[in-house]
């Protein structure tokens, strides 16, 4: 099968690009940062790159994928995820690929009320990065009801593992730990430890993707999560227990967003009904790895 990424350079990106090529799939990639580099908002670039390389399957991961950061620049994050998208969904119906995941989040549902959260729960998103992913969402529907073209959207919640930009939560936390064992320090800056998360591996996350864009039906949504609620103080006491000396977490009000969203657990039953996909890798295994990597990456840094 012929599959075109976007946002291949992205964390997600590559695992997944790493996934299907695992899978046999045959590989191309659209992005910003790579060798012939494609801004999904450049609506020509997008439609001649997708044009040369003719997927049977499009996976759109590019996105702008910093939800504290769509604060500081509503519209340039409105523009990439909503704009972004609309490039992307008619580009393909217009070289006819035969199928478009478009990756949205959870964040899309904000404020909505008692979890678990399933697909049929109000939209009602608190950040100008959850409102551009909506717009996507609805987006790749009115493509599937109105051109024909056989999107399958997905809710990723929460997800993390080995790779990611350190300007999010698992891997900040990691980074601060591991520079406290380096330098003898007993504190690590800590913000909002009340928010309960649906934390998944990135590894079982880019799973669902290729099973939700193979098997998925077309113009469904399907949440990708774990299922199971946890609090950030939970996530955070968890890396302390693997540290390598007594650690304590302190709070920094600048580590806190303008608005939080404080609870966001969602239900995989129809990603699992549709699609048999089950999680494999625990949280436990994805902290020990993130931790891992933020030692090594320490180390490196101080050998330079």
């Amino acid at each position: 099968m012929r599959a075109t990424v976007t946002g291949a350079a992205g964390f997600a990106g590559r695992h997944l690009v790493a996934h299907l090529q695992a899978c046999g799939d045959e590989v191309t990639t659209i992005d910003r940062h790579g060798p012939t580099p494609v801004d999904v908002t450049d609506a020509a670039a997008v439609r001649a790159a997708i044009a040369t390389q003719r997927p049977d399957v499009v996976y759109h991961l590019a996105a702008w994928s910093h939800v504290g950061g769509s604060w500081d620049e509503p519209a340039a994050a409105f523009r990439v995820n909503a704009e972004g998208t609309l490039n992307v969904l008619r580009a393909c119906a217009a070289v006819g690929v035969g199928r478009v995941l478009v990756v949205g989040s959870a964040e899309e549902y904000g404020r909505a009320g008692e979890a678990p959260l399933d697909e049929d729960t109000p939209l009602r998103p608190l950040s100008p990065y959850g409102a551009g992913k909506v717009a996507a969402d609805v987006l790749a529907l009115q493509a599937f009801l109105g051109d024909g073209l056989e999107t399958v959207r997905v809710r990723p919640f929460n997800h993390t593992g080995p790779g990611q930009s350190p300007r999010f939560l698992v891997p900040a936390l990691a980074r601060r730990i591991a520079a406290a064992e380096r330098d003898g320090a007993d504190e690590v800056p800590v913000g909002n430890l009340e928010p309960v998360r649906d934390l998944s591996d990135v590894r079982d996350v880019v799973r669902a993707y290729r099973l939700a864009a193979l098997r998925g039906e077309p113009g469904a949504v399907y949440n990708v999560c774990s299922g199971r609620g946890v609090r950030v103080a939970e996530v955070a006491e968890l890396l302390l227990t693997a540290a390598r000396r007594p650690l304590r977490l302190v709070p920094d009000p600048a580590l806190t967003r303008p608005v939080e969203v404080p609870c966001l657990v969602g239900s995989n039953t129809r990603l699992v009904d549709a699609t048999g996909w089950a999680p494999e890798i625990s949280l436990e295994q994805t902290l020990t790895d993130v931790l891992a990597e933020a030692r090594a990456a320490g180390e490196q840094d101080g050998s330079a």
